[in-house]
């Protein structure tokens, strides 16, 4: 099965756009790959306004979310992996999705799986059986 993350990241986004609320979303900036502006990171985590009047060509893969969005005046592209995000929710009524932790996990090991399965020899570069 894949991840729900990504899936249920993308149906909450739609519901908060239109339901006319901001969607914000908590991302931990200590996950690799993140590219966030460091001046606003708290605690490790960043909280993202992810309105379309808040940034530009937003997508949101099923391994990353990426867009442009200002920060004190400046233009900056994020780059949120799938497993950064720990959660969506609206900016006045804070309904939403906490993501939990080992989801983030189980979402990485899926990713290093498909990795795995994209390579078709074993570390010792003989072919192998894989369990399905």
């Amino acid at each position: 099965m894949k991840a729900q993350r990504p899936y249920l990241l993308r149906a909450l986004y739609e519901w908060i756009i239109d339901s006319d609320e901001i969607p914000y979303l908590l991302v931990d900036a200590t996950v690799a790959g993140v590219s966030v502006p460091e001046a606003h990171v708290q605690d490790g985590q960043i909280v993202l306004n992810m309105s379309p009047n808040a940034v530009r060509d937003l997508v949101m893969d099923d391994a990353f979310v990426m867009c442009s969005g200002r920060f004190s005046g400046q233009p900056f592209e994020l780059y949120l992996p799938m497993s950064s995000i720990r959660a969506i929710y609206a900016k006045d009524t804070r309904e939403g999705m906490v993501f939990p932790e080992e989801e983030a996990l189980m979402v990485d090991s899926i990713e290093a799986e498909q990795d795995r399965k994209n390579s078709d020899v074993s570390p010792d570069n003989k072919p192998g059986l894989r369990l399905v």
